[in-house]
């Protein structure tokens, strides 16, 4: 089983998928840690949002082989990547159709005013969650880009409100 953990900026999806973790036989790959770990020490002031982009891009590459691996061993992949637009949550619906593996959609809607507070002191406490700084610039660009999944996409997904 596939779990794709989609939310804006703050929304929760790390705890989420940790709390997720206890109650399935399965292994989370969170985005941010895998950031945080591979790239961000490289990162120079001049990269942009293409910069990211293409190293998420790569390890997504990683990332479907290991969920290849432990679909074969009944194992769930609990995916935390982001998935703000549709075309990427797309991308891991038709992997999951392809491989004929079982998809579950997440959708942790949760009001704008809540989540900018939890990334304010996600910031200042740097707790179990936290992988790097969320500035309040970077946190309104993701307002921007995020697309709300749609009554259709989230057909039989599970949405949880706050």
């Amino acid at each position: 089983m596939i779990h794709l953990i989609i939310g804006n900026t703050g929304s929760g999806k790390t705890t989420y998928s940790n709390e997720l973790k206890r109650h399935c036989n399965g292994i989370i790959f969170s985005i941010d840690k895998w950031n945080n770990t591979l790239f961000l020490a490289d990162k120079k002031s001049t990269d942009g949002l293409e910069w990211f982009l293409e190293r998420i891009e790569r390890a997504e590459e990683m990332i479907l082989d290991l969920v290849k691996q432990l679909e074969s061993s009944k194992t769930d992949s609990i995916l935390d990547l982001g998935l703000s637009k549709f075309e990427h949550r797309e991308k891991f619906r038709k992997f999951a159709d392809l491989n004929g593996y079982q998809l579950t959609m997440h959708f942790l809607d949760i009001p704008k005013d809540i989540r900018l507070n939890r990334v304010m002191k996600r910031n200042s406490e740097k707790g179990e969650t936290f992988e790097f700084e969320v500035s309040k610039e970077n946190f309104d660009f993701m307002e921007t880009w995020f697309e709300t999944p749609t009554e259709e996409e989230m057909n039989g997904g599970i949405i949880i409100k706050e």
